[in-house]
């Protein structure tokens, strides 16, 4: 049976993510000091977002949280949820959030991994029925907007890797904000982009995965860029050129589940985090194709194959269980 979604699952979800959202130790900071004043504590620097072990994965626990508080409004965590919201979504401490980014030493702070997912919970937040968050909450996500209006022109070359650098997975985490804003400019700025960066890309050979520390699958990602960028009728000719040979299976790397073999080590347990991350992408993708097209059983398979590999172990330790989640509901949803 296909992995699916339920009530159960949501409140699983967020229950794991409310233990670790305002947890602020252990803590990985990305922070530079200009000088001594700027040696402080994680919440003193970020009001919002301090805890679940570095502010990039605090903010996608938010977004888990505002995405099954929509799902399910009436589960075992909205209240507690709504509460939290109501505690830390607030102009004021986001206006802290907000002076953070405005110190020159912050110009490139969590490019491109926090700012997608920044956009990401500003979509999400504006789409539950309580207004208040999402304006709470929009002057940052204006800050990261024009981060990317400003960064893409500059940038000639893509980043491939499979962790937070990628630059395929923040194009594609910022398509939902742009579209959702009605922002038509960035919407065409990210789409530019996407086809500037990848788009003669052809016969891709995957032949770097996995490395030791991904959790983004660099081929599965850039597809999935595009599909989520691409008209329809544009991104399927694409696809079969970026992997002609998908219906045998090949690149056969991409159809096997990474191997975990220390979950308390953080860079190890990123391969969970590349197993949900594939599902979500192997998920959508098989979406994008049409009935009875033989590569929609193949990529299904290969998505159950992968989540089942990493739903069993979101809280085996706190190096996956602060961030691990999100993906799987990413996963899920797909």
């Amino acid at each position: 049976m296909p992995h699916i979604l339920t009530p159960e699952t949501g409140a699983r979800f967020a229950a794991l993510t409310l233990g670790h959202v305002t947890r602020e130790y252990p803590n990985k900071p990305d922070h530079t000091l200009a000088g001594p004043d700027d040696a402080r504590t994680p919440a003193a620097l970020h009001p919002v977002f301090y805890g679940s072990f570095d502010w990039h994965s605090c903010v996608h626990g938010y977004w888990l949280l505002a995405r099954v508080l929509r799902l399910f409004p009436e589960g075992p965590q909205a209240a507690a949820i709504r509460a939290l919201f109501d505690r830390q979504l607030t102009p004021e401490k986001v206006a802290g959030e907000c002076a953070y980014l405005e110190a020159p030493t912050a110009r490139g702070f969590k490019r491109p991994y926090g700012w997608a997912w920044a956009l990401k919970l500003a979509d999400e937040l504006a789409r539950l029925p309580d207004p208040r968050w999402a304006r709470a909450l929009a002057p940052m996500a204006e800050i990261f907007a024009q981060r990317f209006r400003d960064f893409l022109p500059l940038s000639p070359y893509p980043v491939r890797v499979g962790t937070h650098f990628n630059t395929a997975f923040g194009l594609r985490m910022a398509a939902d904000y742009a579209q959702g804003t009605g922002d038509a400019a960035l919407s065409d700025l990210l789409r530019a982009t996407a086809l500037r960066w990848y788009g003669e890309d052809v016969d891709c050979p995957a032949w770097g995965e996995p490395s030791g520390d991904d959790f983004l699958s660099s081929a599965l990602i850039e597809a999935e860029c595009l599909r989520r960028l691409m008209p329809a009728d544009a991104f399927g000719p694409w696809f079969d050129r970026f992997l002609p040979r998908l219906a045998e299976r090949r690149p056969a790397t991409l159809f096997r589940p990474a191997t975990v073999t220390d979950r308390s080590d953080g860079k190890i347990a990123h391969l969970d985090g590349l197993n949900l991350s594939r599902a979500w992408c192997l998920r959508s993708l098989a979406g994008a194709l049409t009935d009875g097209d033989p590569r929609v059983l193949i990529l299904r398979e290969a998505a159950e194959a992968h989540l089942a590999a990493a739903l069993p172990h979101l809280a085996d330790d706190y190096m996956g269980e602060h961030w691990l989640a999100s993906f799987a509901l990413l996963a899920l949803e797909a």
